[in-house]
């Protein structure tokens, strides 16, 4: 018999995230992959009071698919176990609304945990949680806030199977306008419904911009002293942009590059850092502090052993091209948006900092994980950034962050860093998924494959 977990929410005092809401006709309960995707079932309304008292039977391997939802023998957690379950609990006593969904629906987040009871390893949310323990120790509290960028398509590839960017987003003949404000207006009826969706789910969405590329758009997160929450609010968001986009006939993408001469879509991450009683430690007498110096130069020295983390796909590394405001190498500096970490002019009480390196295909528990990890190590271990740089970053640092999948992986699977952070089992398991998605990938050759070389060599 599994044990239940201590924490576990009483169903009787479960509500919606806001006032007023129809009551559901179903729930979506899932679980986050590790590709930062929800995997789970959807089960009826009457179903509710059930899955907190005996929870959500759902197969170990669920929780490390790979990209197409494959299982991944080398995890170990397939044929070697009989493929058993593990169950999953709700993580709240909270039902998000789904309004996107025909009916009247609900989500329902979980974590799996292992037949002992305990958080189960494999989980992204027992990743961060991790990490955040080593933090909350020292008496620190994260502060987070998440950007993405993503691109609105046409529902439909072209004759030779390439994404479209969506008509209305540009007006005819013209290249997108970054921060163009009419941009905004020709799709005014898709933000519309994502707006009203986020405040549906209580999502504290802050500014939407259109971005350098057509069709491409940023929305950001406003700041949460909860890193989990903001890495469960960033889920939500992915899932309620999508379905928006196809409510109105299109696609909306969070792939790293979509199209290769143009501009990519990042997360970008602000994090600053509070003690307990809540002053930032980043600043004190309106002066940067050496904590966050120390946090600056663990972040930079742990940058290549996490780009894994960061780019996890085989199209995340078309991303890391020079002068495009992606980093090529750990660099910082004051207001520079050409360093991979950016300090932004802020009030002291703001003073935070920018990682700018993952991708928007990242799964943002491993990319918080990855990131709050960097700043404990750079405390832990006293140490004081290199130079900060001044102008464009590109013309004074030669390229060092990992732009190859392969070396990325064997660089994350060497990592003392890793281990001690996220754990030597977790870095296994995530390091065969990768490896089995990879190699997947090298035994189809791409269309430009053979206009280069079919009758040419």
């Amino acid at each position: 018999m599994t044990p239940e977990p201590v924490d576990k929410a009483n169903p009787s005092t479960v509500t919606y995230a806001l006032a007023g809401n129809e009551p559901a006709e179903f729930i979506e309960a899932f679980i986050v992959d590790i590709n930062g995707i929800a995997r789970g079932k959807r089960v009826p309304m009457t179903a509710l009071d059930r899955l907190y008292e005996k929870g959500l039977c759902l197969p170990a391997s669920t929780a490390l698919l790979d990209i197409w939802g494959g299982e991944v023998e080398d995890t170990g957690l397939v044929l070697e176990t009989g493929d058993a379950d593990h169950i999953c609990w709700p993580i709240l006593d909270k039902v998000w609304p789904q309004p996107w969904s025909q009916r009247s629906g609900g989500q329902l987040l979980m974590q799996m945990h292992a037949n002992d009871g305990a958080p189960f390893a494999g989980d992204p949310r027992v990743v961060l949680n991790t990490v955040l323990e080593r933090l909350n120790a020292r008496g620190l509290h994260p502060v987070i806030a998440i950007e993405l960028e993503f691109r609105l398509l046409e529902a439909e590839l072209d004759s030779t199977g390439v994404p479209t960017p969506a008509k209305a987003s540009t007006g005819l003949g013209q290249p997108s306008q970054l921060y163009g404000l009419e941009e905004l207006e020709r799709l005014d009826p898709v933000f519309a419904d994502i707006q009203q969706a986020c405040s549906a789910q209580g999502l504290p969405i802050d500014t939407l911009i259109a971005e350098q590329s057509e069709g491409q758009y940023e929305i950001n997160l406003e700041h949460v002293d909860d890193a989990m929450q903001a890495a469960d609010q960033a889920l939500l968001l992915k899932r309620t942009i999508k379905a928006c986009a196809h409510q109105h006939g299109l696609a909306a993408s969070f792939m790293a590059k979509p199209f290769g001469m143009s501009a990519g879509n990042g997360m970008h991450v602000h994090i600053s850092v509070l003690d307990d009683n809540q002053d930032n430690v980043f600043s004190k007498d309106s002066e940067p502090t050496e904590c966050l110096m120390q946090s600056v130069a663990g972040l930079l020295n742990t940058m290549a052993d996490a780009t894994a983390l960061f780019a996890p796909h085989a199209n995340s590394y078309r991303r890391f091209q020079a002068g495009s405001h992606v980093p090529m190498a750990p660099s910082w500096g004051w207001d520079n948006r050409t360093t991979a970490l950016r300090l932004p002019l802020a009030t002291p009480a703001a003073t935070r900092i920018e990682h700018r390196v993952a991708g928007a295909d990242a799964n943002p528990y491993l990319v918080l994980a990855a990131v709050l990890a960097g700043i404990e190590h750079g405390l832990d271990h006293g140490v004081l950034p290199s130079l900060e740089t001044h102008g464009n970053a590109y013309d004074q640092h030669a390229p060092s962050l990992p732009d190859d999948w392969s070396v990325a992986l064997a660089r994350f699977e060497q990592s003392a860093f890793i281990t001690d952070y996220i754990g030597a089992t977790y870095q296994s398991w995530f390091a065969a998924c990768k490896r089995q998605e990879r190699d997947q990938l090298k035994c189809e050759v791409p269309t430009s494959e053979y206009a280069a070389y079919l009758q040419t060599v």
